[in-house]
């Protein structure tokens, strides 16, 4: 029988071979006989890590350690242990303690930063990579790990260099390739980004995170059946990939997927509890489903675990705007929450302006906006652009929008100057309109999307202002306006906006009607006397109240058909939530269709089944009311106090559509009952609705553009008395 020094020297040629299975089983005979073998303990607690069992692995490693605590290797070990489990603070004891007793330990400084960038301090990471690479230069997971975290911080040109360093001191390592293709990605660089991906998974095949990150890139790029394929295959390989579980979700809420993408997202906590970014995710997937109180838990439980999730913030006060009794001042407050955790710290970033102070001189107007497209923002911009005077004014469009379409190359003409930015980062693109010398700079998307909020708060320009994109105050203090109109913003409600507001004298937008809107149908109910109410908005606005008051409605109406269209209701769990909840207010499953997204043309085509559309509360429609109105069809609203609930009372009063415009829930159903008892009225209103818009101030974009730059004028003037006087 050998004696145990045989036995390890046998297992150790095994593990370095890489007969991982074989060093083990003869790990385990050494501490059968010895358990107190250091060695052993040490070298099976790693494999038992490597093997997918942090828990078995650290109570080797601690076994090891408390036995040796001065040997530098196995207080290293057992922070990559602990770092497996999640157990941050005991991995950077660890860690430390294996710097404290080999100060030139770069594997260590090396693990500290990956621990401490996991704890969030990304800073106190970035030294530790510096300090690895410095010990060892030619370290190239450190400057993989550099790169990472410095794509974290936003900083992707130094992240790119970081990784192509990786790449080139070790070519046949896989992860230097997927990590090069991520910060390529996250630059916008997505044929190369595409390209790393390959070559990753042709060095290792079975390499499930690259393939989950390939998936982002084919999504990105409008491949969402690749895209999708790769996350599948990454979780074929790698059930317990949580960032393939939750990049399949994303994909599956781009295709209207809501229940499926739940799943996922739940499936990918499972995994990670501590998973901030799937957390939001799963509150957008579920406010998608109208579920808000638990969407709100989702953004409230990301930031508990990420207080500087920024977008999850966004998430959070976005959705507040969808529910029933949120009033403005309460607003206020969870928007000032924001300018104190996020926007307040960059105040320090802010420069001295060096725009030549000249009241009358040709101004330069910033446009930024991820939106610059078909969405609504590019439907209320187009005309303004278009229309704006080229004397007096240039235009620069900072576009973060990454599939371009038909009205991206409208909006681009219209343009004096169009930036692409996407991958761009706040900090480069606060410099770029710095550089571009933009007096007034407006924001197009307030706390939605991919919004560059954090661009604002760093003051890039001297006049900023908010518009279209958002149905609320910023809360920033960087911000200096927001533009809006008498119906919007009533003086009293000024209190509650951070901005000062800036009234244009009709409405606050100015409606593009598409050329490929058909001509407005007769009125269906005149053919069939029985009358469809419709809604083509997102569901998320349809509450319980909603229900429940387009419910009492339909019920005073008889054989009245109720027609909802928007991406999502072919989701069959959420079809058969809201058919339940509509059920539950006594309205028969067969009063309410739901059809799920077409084209815009066949959308707007089917305002021809719609008599009458009712409008949901306290967000109400705004281009969707738009659409409906140049369709032919009246909308019934009843505004509330908060800027989201009141876009129909702005857009039906320019038209001159007050009539339909309740007081109250109770005037609301008596406005609804009664115009739809009277089908010969609702026939001459629909008939004549499309020709009182076009003559509305609500699409003479002329018009809406002159008050526009009258307004800008005057608070540009302002502003060089201002700085004159302080001179």
């Amino acid at each position: 029988m050998s004696n145990v020094s045989e036995l390890f020297a046998a297992a150790t040629r095994r593990h370095r071979a890489g007969e991982v299975a074989q060093a083990a089983e003869i790990y385990r005979q050494i501490l059968d006989r010895q358990p107190q073998h250091a060695d052993a303990l040490h070298l099976l607690g790693v494999i038992e890590c490597q093997a997918g069992r942090p828990q078995l692995g650290a109570d080797l490693l601690s076994r090891a350690v408390a036995l040796c605590p001065n040997v530098a290797a196995y207080a290293n070990n057992l922070g990559e242990a602990y770092r497996a489990l999640r157990q941050w603070d005991q991995a950077v004891a660890a860690y430390r303690r294996a710097l404290q007793l080999k100060p030139d330990f770069p594997e260590a400084h090396s693990n500290l930063g990956n621990a401490l960038r996991d704890r969030g301090q990304l800073a106190e990471a970035t030294a530790c990579y510096r300090r690895a690479i410095a010990v060892k230069p030619d370290y190239a997971k450190a400057h993989l790990n550099l790169g990472n975290v410095l794509s974290s911080q936003g900083q992707l040109s130094e992240a790119i260099e970081c990784c192509r360093r990786a790449v080139a001191l070790r070519p046949g390592l896989a992860e230097a390739h997927s990590g090069l293709g991520r910060v390529l990605k996250d630059r916008g660089r997505l044929d190369e980004a595409l390209a790393c991906y390959r070559q990753a998974l042709a060095l290792r095949p079975d390499f499930a995170e690259a393939l989950a990150n390939m998936g982002n890139v084919l999504v990105d790029r409008g491949a969402y059946t690749e895209g999708c394929a790769c996350y599948r295959r990454a979780l074929q390989l790698k059930p317990d990939c949580a960032e393939a579980h939750s990049n399949l979700a994303n994909a599956l809420m781009d295709r209207g997927q809501a229940a499926e993408a739940i799943v996922a997202y739940r499936r990918a906590l499972e995994i990670r509890p501590d998973f901030a970014e799937a957390h939001s995710n799963l509150g957008n997937a579920l406010k998608n489903q109208g579920r808000l109180d638990e969407a709100l838990a989702c953004y409230r439980r990301a930031l508990t675990l990420k207080p500087d999730y920024v977008h999850a913030h966004d998430n959070l006060l976005n959705t507040l705007q969808y529910c029933q009794g949120v009033t403005l001042a309460q607003l206020a407050d969870a928007q000032a929450e924001f300018e104190r955790q996020h926007a307040a710290p960059l105040r320090t970033l802010w420069q001295p302006h060096l725009n030549h102070p000249e009241p009358d001189r040709v101004l330069r107007l910033g446009f930024v906006s991820p939106d610059l497209g078909y969405h609504p923002v590019g439907y209320f911009l187009i005309q303004v652009l278009q229309n704006l005077d080229r004397c007096a004014l240039e235009t620069v469009c900072y576009s973060d929008r990454g599939n371009d379409d038909a009205l991206t190359a409208r909006l681009r003409a219209a343009a004096t100057t169009w930036r692409k930015t996407v991958g761009v980062t706040d900090d480069e693109l606060a410099e770029q309109i710095r550089a571009d010398r933009i007096d007034i700079l407006f924001d197009l998307t307030g706390h939605t999307a991919a919004n560059r909020l954090m661009v604002f708060a760093r003051k890039p320009a001297p006049i900023q202002i908010t518009w279209l994109g958002y149905a609320a105050t910023t809360g920033l203090a960087a911000m200096d306006y927001i533009l809006a109109d008498g119906h919007e913003i009533p003086p009293h409600f000024e209190a509650f906006y951070r901005e000062k507001v800036l009234r244009l004298p009709n409405g606050y937008v100015c409606y593009d009607p598409p050329a490929h809107a058909p001509p407005v149908a007769p009125s269906p109910a005149a053919a069939n006397g029985i009358v469809t109410f419709g809604s083509f908005n997102n569901p998320a606005k349809i509450t319980p109240d909603v229900v429940a008051l387009w419910s009492a409605i339909l019920r005073q109406v008889p054989k009245s058909r109720l027609l909802l269209k928007y991406r999502g209701w072919a989701d069959e769990p959420t079809r058969q939530r809201f058919i339940a909840l509509f059920s539950a207010a006594g309205l028969e499953p067969d009063r309410v269709e739901l059809q799920d997204w077409s084209s815009h043309a066949e959308l707007l085509a089917q305002y021809s089944a719609i008599d009458l559309a009712l409008d949901p509360f306290p967000y109400s429609g705004g281009l969707t009311t738009c659409e409906a109105l140049w369709m032919g069809v009246p909308v019934i609203t009843c505004p509330g106090e908060t800027f989201a609930s009141r876009h129909s009372l702005s857009h039906l009063s320019n038209v001159g559509l007050t009539e339909t415009i309740a007081r109250d829930f109770d005037e609301y159903v008596e406005l609804a009952v009664a115009l739809a008892s009277d089908l010969p009225r609702l026939a001459a209103l629909r008939a004549g609705l499309r020709g009182r818009m076009a003559a509305s101030p609500l699409c003479d974009g002329k018009r809406f553009s002159a008050n526009l730059l009258a307004l800008l004028r005057e608070i540009w003037q302002k502003w060089c008395r201002q700085l004159k006087a302080d001179s």
